[in-house]
């Protein structure tokens, strides 16, 4: 989560400066869906998102295998290359937190779609359809479109090592005055 006192200027507070900052992919965690039963029959899930140094959780939902979150998780992209790892945990009060899952996001085609720097499109215009593939973790088509003014792409990620679930997330691109930009 990000501390509150730290805002996009403040660049002392962060190891990145703000010349080597791309700009912000906001993650927005809507659910998860048949996540895997881990304590008996249930599960107390939460959502970690790790890009190189950072890394960024949910909220745990208590007894809930199928949970909205509704969250938004914002990390600091400078370098598009790095991988950004979606793992799904069991919360455990007396033991080390059981794993229910990790996917991949692959961002690649969300970033070239950003880097067109369209404007004026009507809202909902599909930009680019990115098909399920070994390389990925969709679960299904993935669409890249134009809403209100904006590059989003929704996600439905099928977790892997482990017998089910998968996490429906958007990804959301916010550039930085001051940024060198993508």
């Amino acid at each position: 989560m990000e501390s509150p006192g730290h805002s996009p200027n403040s660049s002392h507070s962060s190891s990145l400066s703000m010349e080597s900052l791309l700009g912000l992919l906001r993650i927005h965690i809507h659910r998860g869906i048949n996540l895997a039963v881990r304590d008996v029959v249930s599960s107390d899930p939460y959502i970690v998102i790790k890009m190189g140094k950072q890394k960024l959780k949910t909220r745990v939902m208590k007894k809930n295998i199928n949970p909205e979150w509704n969250e938004d998780l914002t990390l600091s992209v400078a370098d598009p290359e790095l991988p950004i790892k979606l793992t799904v945990y069991d919360k455990d009060k007396f033991s080390l937190d059981d794993k229910m899952g990790d996917a991949d996001i692959d961002i690649k085609p969300f970033l070239e779609a950003v880097k067109m720097h369209l404007v004026n499109l009507p809202s909902g215009t599909i930009i680019q359809r990115v098909q399920p593939n070994r390389q990925n973790c969709l679960a299904e088509e993935s669409c890249i479109i134009w809403q209100d003014g904006k590059v989003v792409q929704d996600m439905y990620l099928r977790l892997k090592n482990v017998e089910s679930g998968e996490v429906e997330l958007q990804l959301q691109w916010i550039d930085i005055p001051g940024s060198r930009g993508i």
